[in-house]
């Protein structure tokens, strides 16, 4: 065989990462901006029960457009060109930032202000994800899909865990200074993506019927029990072990660290996320991925266990970044499964229907954060994800055995070939 070139010596495909890691960083950033804004702005008026649910309800407003837009925007990522809707809404994400630093450097930031902003980040990100994911695969030759995915997919976590140290650490130097460089980093993946010369699209099915193909991505997930097992595991641990809503309330309120020490217990889970990227970079994974995604999500249950009970500052952040390295391994294996054992012609809808589980268990998890705070309190709420995320996953152990046996990320021979009709399933 052929020396197989590294993805990221592909010009199309580097440009790509380059763009997907700028643009996640300053997203991940720019919502541990404003759910310490809106923190700060509620508890001008309201105890830290009330406050907690607000943060919860800044969460909720950012996942229900991507829930009321998931059966669209699949459809039009295996529709549209995906560089041209990643492209808008790149340029939407900007013109959000710089208006909220601009109300931030005014003074004139309230809460309906951010309210509205989360629904439009919501909106661009709902558009965006499925395009993502779905553009990789059709940047690189078939032989260097895997390693494309798992890099792509670093690029993604990396950025989403990496995001919210930036942001807290740039906000406690200055909230102006923050959402400079958020808006900064948005351009540089705006920019990025024009870099990305024409692509293959996935053949027209012309003769199938939108709301036909839109049903046929949910009835591909349905049917493909691994793809079905990786998105809903995720899903369910982490919309019940996601602390990261919860990190102003420990910052300000049970560490007594401040603005700054929020960017280092931020900073924790992007520090063991990139640690664990570098690894896979050198050291791809292999063999046993399905065991290893639900081992490393028991230990990304415990190392949450651990974060919500202490009561130290060095601890807490210990316990963050294996929480961040744990959740990185699950990560890159259900990212390759899914994009690996899912046809072009479906990788978007098929994308729609993982990033609304990820939304999920992300900004629904943050409602859900933020409603349990305001009822258990913030380390019952934590201490009560965790133990529940760790029943969850052995849970699915049991119901998805298909998962444990995932040996490799090789996908079946069927879906070497694009499918000709809808209804195909694996």
């Amino acid at each position: 065989m052929a020396d197989v070139p590294h993805p990221l010596t592909i010009p199309n495909f580097r440009a790509y990462w380059a763009s997907r890691l700028a643009g996640t960083v300053a997203v991940s950033a720019q919502a541990i901006v404003i759910g310490w804004q809106v923190y700060g702005i509620a508890r001008q008026t309201m105890d830290i029960k009330d406050a907690a649910f607000m943060l919860g309800m800044i969460g909720l407003a950012q996942f229900l457009p991507l829930f009321l837009l998931t059966p669209v925007v699949g459809l039009i990522a295996d529709s549209v060109d995906r560089r041209w809707i990643v492209r808008g809404t790149t340029a939407l994400l900007v013109v959000v930032a710089a208006t909220l630093g601009v109300l931030t450097w005014a003074g004139d930031l309230t809460l309906p202000f951010l309210f509205g902003a989360a629904v439009l980040i919501g909106v661009a990100r709902a558009f965006s994800g499925p395009a993502y994911s779905a553009l990789a695969p059709n940047l690189v030759p078939r032989e260097v899909l895997p390693t494309a995915i798992a890099v792509s997919s670093i690029a993604w976590q990396v950025g989403t865990i990496a995001g919210p140290s930036v942001g807290g650490l740039l906000y406690a130097l200055h909230p102006d200074v923050a959402y400079g460089v958020i808006a900064g980093l948005l351009t540089i993946a705006l920019a990025a993506m024009f870099l990305i010369g024409p692509v293959a699209q996935p053949p027209a099915q012309k003769d199938i019927h939108p709301i036909r193909r839109i049903l046929d991505g949910f009835s591909y997930v349905r049917r493909n029990r691994l793809v079905l097992a990786a998105i809903t595991l995720d899903l369910f641990a982490v919309l019940l072990a996601g602390a990261t809503a919860l990190l102003p309330i420990y910052a300000r309120d049970i560490l007594h660290v401040g603005a700054s020490g929020l960017g280092f217990l931020a900073a924790g889970m992007g520090i063991g996320a990139a640690a664990t990227a570098v690894w896979f970079s050198f050291r791809p994974m292999t063999t046993n991925v399905g065991m290893k995604m639900l081992v490393s999500v028991v230990i990304f249950g415990l190392a949450i266990l651990t974060f919500g009970i202490s009561k130290n500052f060095w601890l807490s952040l210990s316990a963050l970044i294996v929480a961040g390295g744990a959740d990185m391994v699950s990560v890159y294996v259900r990212s390759s499964l899914i994009q690996l054992h899912t046809p072009d012609a479906m990788r978007g809808r098929v994308s729609a229907v993982s990033q609304l589980t990820i939304s999920a268990s992300n900004e629904l998890g943050e409602a859900e954060s933020g409603l349990l705070a305001s009822l258990l309190g913030p380390v019952g709420a934590v201490v009560f994800g965790a133990v529940g995320a760790i029943g969850v996953t052995l849970l699915w152990a049991r119901i998805f055995p298909e998962l444990k046996r995932a040996r490799t990320f090789d996908p079946p021979e069927i879906l070497e070939a694009v499918p000709q009709q809808h209804g195909v399933t694996p």
